[in-house]
C-alpha cells in the first residue's frame, strides 16, 4: 500500500474512542485523518476536549492532539477528510447512534461500529472475523436494500462474550459439537467507560449485575454462528447459552469461566488443549495487522489465566485459556480471559476494518 486510508473516529473523546486513536497510531493501512464527538466537544482541538484526560497508555499522538474535533453531525466534513469510520459513540440514546451511523453509510462511509445499536439488524453483520468472516458476504445485499452504493455498516459484538466464543467456535470447527453453555463472566471496570464504576462500590466488592449483559451475552452468539438466508441473519439455534455476569475490581481484562456439554462426541483433554492450540482463522491466514499470530493461547499452569498478566496476549488481542479440567455436571469447564477494550472494544474493530480491506469490500469508496 502506497498511500494510507484515511479514516475517522466517531465519539473519539471517549475511552473506546480515545483506544482507537492510541491503536491506530503507525497502522500500516490507515491513519486518523478525523475526529468527531458531541456538539459541546465540537471546535476544541482534540487534546483540549478531552474533560477526563487521556485515559490509555502513551501519550495523544501529535498529528491527532491538534486535530479540530468537529461535531458528528457534520457528515459532510466527514466526506471531505476520510474515506471510512469507526463508530465509537458513547451514550444512552441508541436511535440517535442508528441515525447517524446510517446517515454516515447512507453518504457513502463504511462504518465500523462498537456501539449496541445495530447488533440486531437483520442486514448488519456481527463481526469476530475468526468466527465468521464469511458475514461480510450480506453487505451487497444490505446496500441494495437501503439504497447505499459505497457505504455500509459492520459491527462488532459485546466485549462480554469475546473471551468464551472462540474456544467455543474452535472446538465446533474441530468436529466437536457444543449442545450447551454455562457461562459465569468477571468483568473489569473499564467495560463500563468512564467514569464507570463508582469506586464505593467496587472496591472490595463483587457487583453480581451488569445491565443488559447477560442478555447480550446470551443471545449475540447465535447470531454470529448463524448464517445469511435471503439477504438476512438465520439465528444458529444448535446451541443453548445461560450467563451470569458480574463487575470485579479489575481494570482491564473480561474473564469467563465455562462449563460445556457435547451434543456427541466428546474429545479428550488433549483433544480439546491441541484444538485450541492449533486453531487459525481467515484473519491469521490473510496476515491482518491486528490479527494475532496465535488466536488462542492455552496455559498450563493452575492459576492462570490472569487479567494481569495474560490480558496483554498478542498485542491485546488474543484470547487465553486455562483450567481445562473434567465438569461433575456438563463435560468440561475452563477459563477464559480477553482484553475488553482493545480485543473486545477498539482493536477488534480495526481488525473488521482490515478484513473488509483485504477482502475487496472498500475498493470502491
Amino acid at each position: 500500500m502506497n498511500k494510507k486510508i484515511p479514516v475517522g473516529i466517531l465519539g473519539a473523546t471517549g475511552m473506546v474512542g480515545q483506544q482507537y486513536v492510541h491503536l491506530l497510531e503507525d497502522h500500516p493501512w490507515f491513519e486518523v485523518a478525523y475526529v468527531a464527538a458531541s456538539p459541546q466537544s465540537a471546535g476544541h482541538t482534540y487534546k483540549d476536549a478531552l474533560k477526563n484526560g487521556w485515559q490509555v497508555h502513551g501519550d495523544i499522538p501529535k498529528n491527532v492532539g491538534s486535530m479540530v474535533v468537529e461535531d458528528v453531525a457534520s457528515i459532510e466534513k466527514a466526506v471531505k477528510k476520510c474515506t471510512l469510520v469507526f463508530s465509537a459513540f458513547e451514550m444512552p440514546d441508541k436511535d440517535a447512534i442508528r441515525t447517524y451511523e446510517e446517515e454516515y453509510a447512507k453518504a457513502g462511509m463504511p462504518v465500523f461500529s462498537n456501539a449496541s445499536a445495530h447488533r440486531h439488524t437483520n442486514d448488519v453483520p456481527m463481526l469476530i472475523p475468526e468466527i465468521n468472516a464469511h458475514h461480510l458476504a450480506i453487505i451487497p445485499a444490505q446496500q441494495k436494500k437501503r439504497g447505499w452504493k459505497k457505504g455500509f455498516i459492520v459491527v462488532k459484538p459485546n466485549c462480554s462474550l469475546q473471551s468464551y466464543l472462540a474456544p467455543i467456535v474452535a472446538l465446533q470447527h474441530g468436529g466437536y459439537e457444543i449442545s450447551d453453555v454455562l457461562v459465569t463472566t468477571l468483568q473489569a471496570v473499564s467495560g463500563a467507560g468512564y467514569p464507570g464504576v463508582a469506586s464505593l462500590d467496587v472496591i472490595d466488592n463483587v457487583i453480581p449485575f451488569i445491565p443488559g449483559e447477560e442478555e447480550k451475552t446470551e443471545v449475540e452468539p447465535i447470531k454470529i454462528l448463524g448464517h445469511i438466508k435471503g439477504g438476512t441473519f438465520a439465528n444458529f439455534k444448535g446451541i443453548n447459552i445461560s450467563a451470569q455476569c458480574m463487575r470485579v475490581p479489575v481494570s482491564d481484562g473480561h474473564m469467563a469461566c465455562v462449563s460445556v456439554k457435547f451434543r456427541r462426541q466428546r474429545p479428550t483433554i488433549e483433544q480439546v488443549r491441541s484444538t485450541w492450540i492449533n486453531f487459525k482463522s481467515e484473519p491469521q491466514e490473510l496476515k491482518l495487522p491486528f490479527a494475532p499470530e496465535q488466536p488462542i493461547i492455552y496455559r498450563d499452569e493452575p492459576n492462570r489465566p490472569q487479567p494481569k498478566r495474560d490480558r496483554d496476549n498478542g498485542k491485546g488481542m488474543a484470547v487465553t485459556v486455562g483450567r481445562l479440567r473434567p465438569c461433575s455436571v456438563f463435560d468440561y469447564k475452563f477459563v477464559a480471559l480477553s482484553h475488553n477494550t482493545v480485543r473486545g472494544a477498539a482493536g477488534g474493530g480495526i481488525l473488521n476494518a482490515e478484513l473488509a480491506y483485504k477482502k475487496g469490500y472498500l475498493q470502491n469508496v
